[in-house]
């Protein structure tokens, strides 16, 4: 392999991580300017968005959405956190390995939010820390709780997605019976199967799938 072809494919395999964040309410834009506010943040890789959110299951609540476009949070800034050599297909293997740490009931607002999940992404794949504005709510609330208004004490999903199967044969999406809610009659082997399903939410979001153990 020449020169130039090594080169062409180190250029390919290059992306920059980017910090996308937003607000949770419109009374940022009056906190933001003395280093306050409550947010959302997703990192976008490759041309998508990575995120973390709150379900009531075991499994991922890692998702990714077009970027600067997660539903239900109002798009704030960007910011480039600096550049990533890694190919797609093993970025991809390694955002499905970070959602098996990342389980949907196991956020919380103070110790475990989509923050701190964009923070820890940054640190793994460029050496850096998301900035400190970003994820200053929760440091306050760790310290005194009695700052967060009672709607916040609580990890809050905007809306809980179906979770659909796919047939192994043909690749074909298929619509399952129920919602999470509903899985409480499929048996163990069924329901995990149903869970680490890739999931939409009106189209625009996808629950990352756990790699299989």
């Amino acid at each position: 392999m020449g020169s130039g072809e090594q080169e062409s494919t180190s250029s390919s395999n290059e992306t920059v991580a980017i910090l996308n964040v937003y607000d949770l309410t419109p009374a940022n834009n009056y906190t933001v300017w003395i280093g306050f506010g409550i947010f959302h943040s997703g990192i976008e890789v490759h041309g998508k968005e990575y995120g973390f959110g709150a379900h009531e299951f075991p499994a991922s609540g890692v998702f990714e959405v077009e970027p600067r476009t997660c539903p239900g949070f109002m798009y704030r800034c960007s910011i480039s956190l600096g550049r990533v050599n890694m190919p797609q297909t093993e970025f991809r293997s390694f955002i499905e390995n970070m959602a098996s740490e990342y389980h949907g009931d196991t956020y919380h607002l103070i110790s475990k939010n989509c923050n701190h999940f964009t923070n820890d992404l940054s640190r793994r794949l460029t050496g850096r820390r998301i900035p400190g504005w970003v994820n200053r709510l929760a440091r306050l609330g760790a310290v005194c709780s009695c700052l967060l208004p009672e709607s916040l004490q609580l990890p809050v999903v905007k809306q809980l997605p179906e979770y659909h199967g796919y047939s192994d044969e043909d690749g074909v999406e298929s619509p399952s019976t129920g919602t999470p809610h509903e899985s409480t009659e499929m048996d163990d082997t069924d329901q995990e199967k149903h869970l680490l399903s890739p999931t939409t939410v009106d189209g625009a979001v996808t629950f990352i799938k756990e790699p299989q153990s």
